[in-house]
């Protein structure tokens, strides 16, 4: 990623539109799922969801840059296939999972934890985190513990499916660390294509061995079932990932991170709005731990990663600020 540093020529109110799409269609992919898996098989729609995103991308691609986008080597297709299992397989075939009993809001918050456990793992990979993330972090677990724990020991809201949610958010960590770390295709749309083909296709051969092909009875699919696939396909992984990746090479890291405390405001709003859920007290202190986290986290990772002004940095310095940011960027991605 090294390449897709932000081009300063891009205007402010293009940052702003493509972040304004980041910020609603990610944040409400949410309460699509949820209204989704309402009369369809999870994992089969999911990775339905995914493979036709990942061919209407690589379309794109041969239109815009000809069939050589396509020409990937063996390794980047092993890489972009692993990391897309991570991403794909683990990450989003449990958030479906876990939001046939969860309420779409509590799902949105407890994958806000993303960032946090992408410090864990860069700990546990032996990486130096400062103490304020550290801080960060356990501000973040701590408001998990108020968000799952009632409402799990009361059996108000299935304790299984939060849990889910809450391995989905380590996968999705496990994915964005080795993205860094495999040979993955140089073009990020390409990558992405890769991933979702691949993430796609592991999500319908596990959902065929699961039995969900007895679940897809076609008569019972909702209306708004079939309409809200169709968004997660269109919007959610084709319009919004696009727009992403235009972030990433137009704005700053820290800009771009700032979807991650939005999104589950974004989607706790539409899920109170819409599908009438309930949000109590506890709810509410345990978002306001875990979106702070989440800021601060991204703040002081921010702050490491220029320690100087970077016009005045030297080649080492700068080498260390995109370093650094790269990492930073690695919690950016999200599972829904």
């Amino acid at each position: 990623m090294r390449d897709a540093r932000p081009e300063r020529h891009a205007q402010a109110w293009q940052v702003w539109a493509a972040l304004g799409i980041v910020y609603v269609v990610w944040g409400s992919t949410y309460l699509a799922i949820r209204v989704v898996v309402d009369t369809m098989p999870p994992l089969l729609t999911a990775g339905v969801r995914h493979g036709v995103a990942g061919v209407i991308i690589f379309a794109l691609l041969v239109l815009s840059r000809g069939t050589g986008a396509l020409r990937l080597t063996r390794g980047e297709w092993l890489g972009g296939g692993f990391v897309g299992l991570a991403l794909l397989l683990g990450g989003n075939g449990l958030v479906v999972l876990g939001e046939r009993d969860v309420p779409s809001a509590l799902a949105a918050l407890i994958i806000a934890v993303v960032p946090l456990t992408v410090v864990v793992l860069r700990r546990l990979f032996g990486e130096h985190v400062s103490v304020g993330t550290f801080v960060g972090v356990a501000t973040g677990f701590a408001g998990v513990a108020v968000l799952i724990l009632p409402r799990g020991m009361s059996g108000e809201v299935s304790l299984p499916g939060m849990l889910m949610l809450l391995a989905a958010a380590f996968s999705w960590s496990i994915g964005s660390y080795l993205s860094k770390r495999l040979s993955l295709p140089h073009d990020p749309l390409a990558s992405t294509g890769v991933q979702m083909l691949v993430g796609g296709a592991a999500l319908v051969v596990v959902g065929l061995g699961a039995g969900e092909i007895g679940l897809a009875r076609f008569e019972d699919f909702s209306t708004a079932s079939v309409l809200s696939l169709a968004y997660l396909v269109v919007f959610g992984s084709v319009l919004a990932y696009t727009a992403y990746t235009w972030l990433l090479q137009h704005a700053t890291v820290s800009r771009v991170a700032t979807y991650a405390y939005v999104n589950p405001v974004v989607a706790l709003v539409l899920g109170a709005a819409l599908l009438k859920e309930r949000i109590d007290a506890a709810m509410l202190v345990g978002a306001a731990m875990i979106l702070v986290s989440v800021a601060l986290v991204v703040r002081t990772e921010s702050r490491i990663a220029q320690p100087t002004g970077a016009a005045g940095a030297s080649p080492a310095a700068s080498e260390a600020i995109i370093e650094e940011e790269e990492r930073e960027a690695e919690a950016l991605n999200r599972p829904a």
